[in-house]
């Protein structure tokens, strides 16, 4: 079978390796579609501090499903699934209490182990999601970041008729904020790059904010009456941009931190105190595929506006590199197989 692989970082190519044989409690996929992640892109310029090389990447996974025994959830070849990529324990004290999503040694595909940039994948069967016929292959791994902000809008308890103000207007973020529009909230999408904040009006978020041209507190207190957001999710990582959520959020507000910084960010924890802030990490995801799925399903969410371009197989490494070089120029970037 063909894969994709990062031999070293900046060192992408396909080469051909054996169809994995699974164990008895994982399912055969035949890999139909995937997506390319931002974590993908840091994994091939070497700036993810969790990746080993070799690695074959990719997380967002969606396919036919080959071979299986009997199971649980009642799945069968010929099935079509989305994968759930993130692997964990079952005994330490997060998966515990179902939140399997911190797991103290938790194992992403694509980032610890390999991942499913292939035509074939072993994965866990108690670990795939049935995807309906109304969802064309082409959409399905949109899922996957889906499921990212789905659970930022939980972690936050997002309501009816709050502003939300989301750091960051990449694929995260800009899901964060079309979903929040579904939620009947009014979202504010905030970045540096214009290109992306064009893209995201373009898509129906009607209030933008760039720093650079714009004073931020200001505007967003133009926005909001004065009261401020009463949520602010934070999907970029820039230290400065964690540090802003503080003066951003609304007293007695709530804060989601899903960006995740390459270093350290000082935090005044007096102003945490005076606002009586809420704020809270939010990893990966825990149980919303199914919603993810729904909101595919249903429409409420346009994969076909969001994603950029459709790709081969084959042009993976090329596009890595476009991507790479030239983010700005791409929403979702998805692979069909």
């Amino acid at each position: 079978m063909r894969v994709t692989a990062l031999q070293k970082p900046k060192e992408i190519s396909t080469i051909e390796a054996p169809v994995p044989t699974r164990k008895p409690s994982e399912a055969l996929i035949r890999v139909r579609a995937a997506g390319i992640c931002g974590s993908d892109i840091a994994a091939y310029r070497g700036m993810n501090p969790l990746v080993s090389y070799p690695r074959v990447i990719g997380h967002e996974v969606a396919g036919e499903i080959e071979e299986i025994d009997q199971n649980s959830q009642g799945l069968k070849k010929g099935d079509r699934v989305i994968l759930d990529p993130y692997l964990y324990c079952g005994h330490c004290y997060p998966c515990s209490i179902k939140r399997n999503n911190c797991c103290e040694n938790l194992k992403v595909i694509g980032v610890h182990v390999d991942g499913g940039m292939k035509e074939f994948i072993a994965h866990p069967a108690d670990m795939l999601i049935s995807v309906p016929d109304t969802i064309s292959w082409a959409h399905i791994p949109l899922a996957e970041p889906m499921t990212i902000a789905l659970h930022a809008l939980h972690r936050t308890k997002l309501k009816n008729n709050e502003y939300i103000a989301i750091n960051g207007a990449g694929t995260i973020g800009l899901l964060t904020a079309i979903i929040a529009k579904t939620y009947g909230a009014e979202p504010i999408l905030i970045d540096l790059v214009e290109e992306r904040l064009a893209m995201s009006r373009a898509l129906g978020i009607v209030h933008t904010i760039n720093p650079i041209k714009q004073r931020l507190l200001p505007a967003l207190q133009a926005l909001t009456d004065g009261r401020m957001p009463e949520v602010v999710v934070e999907a970029s990582g820039a230290n400065q941009a964690i540090r802003n959520t503080l003066d951003m959020v609304s007293y007695a507000g709530r804060i989601a931190l899903t960006g995740w910084p390459k270093s350290e960010t000082s935090m005044p924890t007096d102003l945490i105190t005076k606002k009586e802030l809420d704020i809270c990490g939010s990893r990966n995801s825990a149980g919303e595929f199914e919603e993810a799925i729904r909101l595919l399903s249903s429409g409420e969410v346009n994969a076909q506006a969001i994603i950029s371009q459709y790709i081969t197989f084959d042009e993976i490494p090329d596009m890595v590199e476009e991507l790479s070089d030239h983010p700005e120029r791409y929403l979702k970037v998805n692979v069909l197989l």
